[in-house]
């Protein structure tokens, strides 16, 4: 699958979403961190950002619901436009029936996993999934450094996917920068994360070919 570049707007200028939008017309999707001070000690933004947002730009919207209760919320941001929503195994307590939700309301469906949680557990779950998210930092705060014990486990689940047909998509989310992506993409990654090294790049748009291209190389 080729190379899909997902800048976070968690690092983005709040008061100017929509020109922050429209300074990366080459990305393949917009991240949205959706963050309850909850599941993770941070709050950021919700449903009303997502619906203007989704007015705002033709970017489908990548949402990542680090929310105590993604059951209940994750279906209203399928209905909100997103293109994809992920929501979080350590917090959904029927994630089967929630995965099926979102992907009936016409989104993708995505599943989280934590740096420290295993990800063998739920390879059943890769029929109800098109795409995995793996943390490569804790989750709940930006520009934080990327953590190399994660890899092995993108290897993992990138065999896993495999075994599967190969049509989940496998995304990485934290530090990834210029210097880390290519170590994402030659575990098996395809779907980047890029909050940082995108929107604290002078040029945006260039930071989102340079990363593309990083990681295009293996």
């Amino acid at each position: 699958m080729a190379v899909q570049i997902s800048p976070s707007i968690l690092a983005a200028d709040f008061a100017r979403l929509a020109d922050e939008a429209a300074a990366v017309p080459n990305a393949d999707w917009l991240h949205v961190d959706v963050m309850d001070y909850h599941f993770v000690p941070n709050l950021t933004l919700g449903l009303p950002v997502v619906e203007s947002l989704r007015k705002a730009t033709q970017i489908p919207l990548d949402c990542h619901l680090m929310i105590a209760d993604p059951d209940r919320w994750a279906p209203q941001y399928a209905e909100a436009g997103a293109g994809s929503v992920t929501i979080h195994a350590e917090a959904s307590k029927a994630p089967v029936r929630t995965l099926r939700e979102i992907r009936s309301l016409g989104a993708r469906a995505g599943l989280a996993l934590n740096p420290a949680t295993a990800v063998e557990p739920f390879e059943g779950l890769f029929g109800e999934i098109d795409m995995l998210l793996l943390m490569t930092v804790e989750p709940g705060f930006g520009g934080q450094k990327f953590l190399d014990m994660v890899l092995p486990k993108v290897r993992a689940a990138r065999a896993m996917i495999e075994r599967h047909g190969g049509s989940v998509w496998l995304q990485v989310d934290g530090g990834v920068t210029a210097e880390t992506i290519e170590r994402c993409a030659e575990a098996g990654a395809d779907v980047f994360v890029a909050g940082s090294a995108v929107y604290g790049a002078a040029d945006p748009k260039a930071a989102i070919d340079a990363l593309r291209a990083a990681a295009a190389t293996h």
